[in-house]
């Protein structure tokens, strides 16, 4: 059985009766994707607070260390 497989890159590609718009192309007014992206949810503060602590406190506990060493080397 032999088939006739269509060119995937035609030279010329025919246009459709009535003058519509060709394969492959978007049809004018037309968009490709929807005006909605989910559903609506509304904005949270989220876990920023949790890392900023933990930051203020790792940098206190460091400040504290080199405090401590410099006024050990000072005796």
């Amino acid at each position: 059985m032999s088939a006739q497989v269509p060119d995937p890159r035609p030279r010329i590609t025919p246009r459709p009766p009535g003058g519509g718009v060709p394969p492959g192309e978007t049809p004018p007014c037309e968009s490709s994707t929807g005006s909605g992206a989910g559903p609506y949810r509304p904005l949270t503060r989220g876990w920023a607070m949790g890392p900023l602590v933990l930051i203020c406190l790792l940098a206190l506990v460091c400040a504290l260390f080199f405090l401590a060493y410099a006024i050990v080397l000072d005796l």
